[in-house]
Formats: C-alpha cells, sequence, structure tokens
C-alpha cells in the first residue's frame, strides 16, 4: 500500500476517499482535510475510479487522466496519497473490494475510514455486501449544512445498532463546486480558475480536457 515513507510505526487511522474525480476539486480537497482534523486521521488516500458500475464507460475521462489530475491536486500536503487500486482493474470496481482490499494490507489494528458524501449513504442499503462494508471501515457521511438529515436518519434506523454506531456525519462549509460544474465551464472555454488547483487547471488546458 503506498504510504509515505515518513509514517508513524504502529496501528493508523487512515481514510479512503473514493470518486470519479473528473475532475477532482476544491470541494474534495477541503472535504478529505476536515475529515482527517477530525477523526484524527493519519492519512487520506485518494482512489481514482477506473471503470465505476454507476456509470457508463463514455462518459467518464480516461482513468489515466483522472489519476494524474488526483496526483497533481494532492502533492503539496504529506498526508494524503493517491492509489491506483482501482485505476489499474479491468473490470468494473466496487467499493467492498476495495475495503477488502486495503482490509489485507494494513498493519494489525488499522482502523478504516470511508469518506463519501450524506447522499450516497441513502442507498447504502443497496450497495453490494453492504453490511460487510460496515463492519470494515467506519463511513464519514460528509453533509453541507443545507442538506436535509432526516432521509439519513430513516436508512440508518434500518441498520443493526452495531451497524448503526458504524456511519458519523460529517457538515462542511458549503461549496458550490462540482466536477459536473467545472467540466460545462472547461467545455465553453470559461475559467476554472480557483475551482480546483492550478496545477490540475493547466494539465486540463495543455490535455484539452472536456473541449466540446
Amino acid at each position: 500500500m503506498p504510504l509515505p515513507p515518513n509514517h508513524k510505526p504502529g496501528p493508523l487511522n487512515i481514510g479512503l476517499m473514493g470518486g470519479t474525480f473528473d475532475p477532482i476539486h476544491m470541494g474534495h480537497l477541503v472535504t478529505a482535510e476536515e475529515a482527517r482534523q477530525q477523526f484524527l486521521l493519519d492519512y487520506v488516500i485518494f482512489i481514482p475510479a477506473g471503470l465505476p458500475p454507476h456509470k457508463e464507460k463514455k462518459q467518464v475521462t480516461p482513468a489515466e487522466h483522472r489519476y494524474l489530475m488526483t496526483t497533481l491536486a494532492v502533492m503539496s500536503n504529506p498526508s494524503f496519497v493517491v492509489s491506483r487500486v482501482e485505476v489499474d482493474k479491468e473490470e468494473p470496481s466496487y467499493t467492498i473490494d476495495t475495503l477488502r482490499y486495503f482490509s489485507t494490507r494494513c498493519a494489525p489494528g488499522t482502523n478504516l475510514f470511508f469518506i463519501t458524501g450524506a447522499d450516497a449513504i441513502l442507498d447504502i442499503l443497496t450497495w453490494k455486501d453492504y453490511a460487510d462494508l460496515l463492519r470494515l471501515c467506519t463511513f464519514i457521511a460528509v453533509s453541507r449544512p443545507e442538506y436535509p438529515l432526516n432521509k439519513l436518519g430513516e436508512i440508518t434506523g434500518k441498520l443493526s445498532p452495531e451497524l448503526r454506531t458504524k456511519i458519523h456525519l460529517l457538515e462542511i462549509p458549503a461549496l458550490a463546486i462540482s466536477s459536473t460544474f467545472i467540466r460545462k465551464r472547461a467545455a465553453l472555454g470559461k475559467t476554472i480558475k480557483y475551482l480546483t488547483p492550478e496545477p490540475v487547471e493547466q494539465y486540463i488546458k495543455k490535455h484539452g480536457l472536456y473541449k466540446k
């Protein structure tokens, strides 16, 4: 598992942040850093999806571009790491497979935290092997202040008391940034400065990504 050479010995708290990252943007980075601080994570590993099972291949930028953009975005933070585990897979990537991969490669006692949107948690009962997911890690459900939380309570209420304790809410200051918004602006030739890190902005321009 790729971790910086100066990592501390012994059990770690590791955050896993999956996503298409098409492209990665400031909202992703703010979320990862807030989760790192609030849950005392030693590292956050960004995991760009290879073949997302919920999206058609033609709608997603090639995985290598997304991996390189993510690497450029996090290179200034020594607590952020990027993994190729899903990028290098030839079949669709499921969260349970990725978690099993990391759980078998971490030192004994390591605590895994999976960072995802609170809206995604609403569908967790439909995820592949969701009970095993919750046993393998703690979920950090990220929400914006205006996000309605009543539905989240309804979903977690259907879980056993043991599994219910494995989902924690993290509220992030509202950032009206999304990958879709950035792609649309780039397609129209509009500036995306300050929406994504400058190295990512330059990469998008250099490779002509998202142009019509």
